[in-house]
């Protein structure tokens, strides 16, 4: 039994792409948030630089980028996007995480979220690339969507979403 709401399947409930010919290009944006936990002093190695394979927070934006151009690569029903910009923030934080953030923005038939998640994904994973050799028991917590704009459902934030449940 094929349910009406599932946009992805089909009538024999096959996966399928949506079909997004018929929707007008919006304004769309979604940023997206995620962490990655390590050892103190590897934080500290990362803020000072000195870990062996080079700039972490300078490589985990680039992969950010790229991750959020490369989203529908990856995903097998995420329509290719022209995206407009990307944002991609990476900082330590506190003793033992780097935060990740990325915003990503584009005019198109369909939203951002998943550049989004795909960008704070990939840097979250160059950062545990890149320290890995000093610290094996690095990890990737809480890759989540904070909020998205554009589109037929509007705009939605993950805090206010929580308020009403």
């Amino acid at each position: 039994m094929v349910h009406d709401d599932f946009t992805h399947l089909d009538e024999a409930g096959r996966a399928r792409m949506v079909d997004v010919s018929e929707k007008a290009s919006t304004a769309r944006r979604a940023v997206a948030e995620g962490t990655v936990r390590m050892a103190g002093a590897t934080v500290d190695a990362v803020r000072r630089g000195e870990v062996a394979k080079g700039d972490v927070l300078a490589v985990a934006r680039i992969a950010g980028i790229q991750g959020a151009k490369r989203a529908s690569d990856l995903l097998p029903l995420c329509h290719p996007l022209r995206i407009d910009a990307v944002d991609v923030q990476v900082e330590p934080e506190g003793d033992e995480r780097v935060a990740i953030r990325a915003e990503v923005r584009a005019f198109d038939r369909t939203g951002v979220e998943m550049e989004a998640l795909a960008a704070v994904t990939a840097a979250a994973l160059s950062v545990i690339d890149m320290v890995k050799g000093v610290d094996r028991m690095a990890f990737i917590e809480r890759i989540r969507l904070l909020e998205k704009e554009g589109g037929r459902t509007g705009s939605w934030r993950r805090d206010e979403a929580e308020a009403g449940s």
